[in-house]
């Protein structure tokens, strides 16, 4: 009977952190917008506990801040966008230098397919989930888990505005094709090219994003969104 009294907070928690975290991550709940545990019990339908643990894990993910009693959607900030598309810059050709020497053929296979079976990419959560799933995939045929942990946790800190980066059909069709080139460099076993294609994307990307938003940042506050930092690094 014990097994099932604590069985309950811990599956309320982690559905509560899950629920949070995607209106969080899709914009449903803006950047800058203060949120309370009041609120989201009653959002929810949760209680205080589970409401607690789930802020507290999404504040160590950096999705939120706590300050004094209230909680706030961390702004959308420049700097450290800026500063995560550097350390994917390091890290993300390094894996596929790793991915090249020590990647089977198999698992490379598995990964082509994977990437084939999402080039249909009809809206920008499809697209998200491409880009995700690449960059995560490619990690892991390195065989670290820390550089792979340090890639997924800059994966979760860009992913509400990771969506800006495939708002147009072409922009989908062209992240596909770069994630094409980079695994097709990958299973020929050419770690440079594979590096090279792999820093130019993440620095294309980065780019690209950083312009939109300086051309559309006075609308994106006007639609309630907080943005910090700048576009200039």
């Amino acid at each position: 009977m014990t097994e099932t009294t604590d069985a309950a907070p811990v599956s309320q928690t982690s559905q509560l952190y899950d629920n949070l975290r995607a209106a969080i991550l899709t914009l449903e709940i803006a950047p800058g917008e203060r949120i309370s545990e009041r609120g989201l019990e009653a959002r929810f339908h949760a209680s205080r506990t589970p409401v607690r643990a789930a802020l507290s894990r999404l504040e160590r993910e950096g999705l939120i801040l706590h300050e004094g009693r209230s909680w706030t959607v961390t702004p959308i900030d420049l700097d450290e966008i800026a500063s995560l598309a550097e350390l994917r810059g390091v890290l993300e050709p390094a894996a596929a230098r790793l991915a090249a020497a020590r990647a089977s053929e198999e698992q490379l296979a598995e990964v082509r397919g994977h990437l084939d079976s999402l080039r249909p990419t009809p809206d920008q959560q499809a697209g998200i989930r491409m880009g995700s799933t690449f960059h995560l995939d490619l990690a892991a045929l390195g065989g670290n888990r820390f550089i792979t942990d340090a890639i997924a946790d800059a994966l979760t800190r860009l992913e509400r505005t990771r969506w800006i980066e495939v708002r147009t059909p072409e922009a989908r069709d062209a992240a596909w094709e770069e994630h094409s080139a980079i695994i097709d460099a990958v299973r020929s076993g050419d770690a440079d090219r594979a590096a090279e294609l792999l820093a130019a994307h993440v620095a294309g990307t980065n780019d690209r994003l950083l312009a939109w938003i300086a051309q559309e940042r006075r609308r994106l506050r006007g639609a309630g969104m907080a943005i910090v930092g700048s576009t200039e690094r």
